[in-house]
């Protein structure tokens, strides 16, 4: 079995309104027509530039529901990473992020810049720009084993605003 990527992530969510309008109006992605008949409580979105059919589907449960556990006091997944392809739309990402409240970290893990964000209910996801393969050197592969602050004007200057990021860690031809 070949697995080469993540196709769909699927959340639960207390409000789908509020998620839907959280992931549309700060990250951009879209409504997909595809909530079979009948069915209440349920939506599957797009991100911007994908060809997947859909990338996100939220399930309402309820505004009762009590906010994950995950790491704290149960098992279960931190978060989500979804990729960008230039560092200008990492920082674009980062003023958007913080304008609603849902930008919670930053970091430089060397290979990759990340922005880390909190949706309405507590859901953490990890937006991240890859270093090209073929502007990968020993410094930048030895910085994996660390953190480090996150500085974009700084990335920016060093790798170009408009540098499309590399797919995965992959090796230069």
């Amino acid at each position: 079995m070949g697995i080469h990527r993540l196709n769909h992530a699927v959340l639960y969510v207390s409000d789908l309104r509020r998620s839907i309008d959280f992931y549309r109006d700060v990250l951009g992605f879209r409504p997909v027509p595809m909530t079979p008949d009948g069915f209440r409580g349920a939506a599957f979105l797009q991100a911007p530039d994908s060809t997947n059919d859909h990338d996100l589907g939220l399930f309402e449960i309820g505004t009762n529901a009590g906010r994950s556990q995950a790491g704290r006091a149960t098992v279960g997944l931190y978060h989500l990473a979804w990729e960008l392809d230039t560092l200008d739309e990492l920082a674009a990402t980062a003023q958007r992020l913080a304008a609603a409240d849902a930008l919670v970290g930053t970091s430089d893990h060397g290979t990759t810049k990340s922005l880390y964000g909190r949706d309405p209910d507590g859901l953490e996801f990890e937006i991240v720009w890859i270093v090209p393969a073929d502007q990968l050197d020993e410094d930048t592969l030895a910085a994996r084993k660390r953190i480090g602050r996150l500085d974009l004007d700084r990335e920016r200057a060093r790798y170009g605003g408009q540098t499309r990021g590399g797919v995965g860690i992959s090796v230069p031809v």
